[in-house]
């Protein structure tokens, strides 16, 4: 009988992973790896329940001796503090509005703890992420395909994936519902069988992004004008940050007729503020372009993008720049397309590629 191969499975404390690691150990050698990634001093929150809180550290250790395999922590603040909530203050102080799930799973995830699991020698990770992989024997290429339980499918914040790491990634519930995660829980007697999926951004746990980005960084953010798409002056913001693309509630501004945020300018501290109808556009520019299941083509292609996470996928036409970036034109107008998050792109369940919109 041939040794079983070696897996260090990301637990969070959360359903997800610790069922991926019940489902593992069937055909491989598990041993579960949780990541502190900030403590609540870092982020100078008052508040014990974050998902990288000392609760969820507990759970990932009671679900490891449950089930019988080791469980290590591993302290990653100093990488998680550079890669993802610096470049999440940088991005937001720049007008844009980032995705950090994003930039966790490719600097922290699917890299720092790929490192650590090549020097514990072994020989793949697995996350609780709804997604699947497959080998492409024509290609040789790995591809990364949805969940199979799409109201849960998380491919969109794995875009950054490279040939390599998906090459030592497992994912053993993408072919599962969310259902039948929580009744295999059940069924290993887990605890944490019925916990609530965490919502927010891990470090803003109140959703208070301003708040946050103030208080870490000790910069202010001074009022600026509101201004119209013709550039007269409307009235007087509160500090740019407190502003994302679309947003129509907290303006803190009385126009007789509903008002949205259409755009923002940095150079000039001015928050444009305009109609629905002006928050729709057809033609999305994108840079940082990672091609995942295939190469880029050297021709136009079909696909279905999406501009934001919770977004169903939609017919468009993606064509690629000689300067490397993607444009996608979308058979209908899409709302709200906004700077700094992600543009997915896929081909039923494939996903071909993801980039960062201008």
């Amino acid at each position: 009988m041939s040794e079983r191969k070696k897996v260090l499975v990301a637990m969070s404390g959360g359903v997800d992973s610790s069922v991926a690691a019940a489902v593992l150990m069937q055909e491989y050698e598990v041993t579960g790896a949780t990541m502190r990634l900030f403590t609540n001093e870092d982020i100078k929150l008052d508040r014990q329940k974050t998902c990288c809180s000392l609760n969820d550290v507990e759970d990932a250790r009671f679900v490891a001796a449950k089930l019988g395999f080791p469980h290590y922590v591993y302290q990653f603040g100093d990488r998680f503090k550079e890669c993802v909530i610096d470049r999440f203050n940088r991005s937001y102080i720049n007008g844009q509005t980032p995705n950090p799930c994003i930039d966790c799973n490719r600097f922290m995830k699917f890299d720092a703890l790929l490192k650590r699991a090549e020097l514990l020698e072994q020989d793949f990770i697995a996350t609780g992420h709804y997604v699947r992989r497959r080998f492409d024997e024509t290609t040789g290429r790995y591809q990364l395909l949805k969940g199979l339980d799409e109201t849960k499918d998380q491919s969109y914040v794995l875009y950054g994936m490279t040939q390599e790491q998906l090459s030592k990634t497992l994912f053993p519930i993408g072919e599962m519902t969310k259902a039948q995660t929580r009744a295999l829980a059940e069924s290993y007697g887990l605890l944490n069988a019925h916990k609530p999926d965490s919502q927010d951004i891990c470090f803003v746990p109140d959703g208070d992004y301003a708040r946050f980005i103030e208080q870490y960084t000790g910069q202010t953010f001074p009022q600026g004008d509101f201004i119209d798409k013709n550039g007269n002056i409307l009235g007087r913001h509160s500090g740019i940050i407190r502003y994302t693309i679309g947003q129509r509630k907290g303006l803190g501004i009385a126009l007789g007729y509903p008002a949205y945020v259409v755009a923002k300018n940095t150079s000039d501290n001015t928050v444009t503020l305009g109609s629905n109808d002006d928050l729709f556009s057809d033609t999305v520019m994108a840079f940082e372009v990672n091609w995942v299941s295939v190469e880029c083509p050297d021709r136009p292609i079909r696909t279905e993008a999406k501009i934001r996470y919770n977004q169903k996928a939609q017919p468009a036409t993606l064509y690629p720049q000689q300067d490397g970036r993607i444009m996608v034109v979308f058979d209908a107008p899409q709302r709200a397309v906004t700077p700094g998050q992600a543009l997915v792109c896929y081909s039923g369940d494939l996903l071909l590629c993801g980039a960062v919109i201008e």
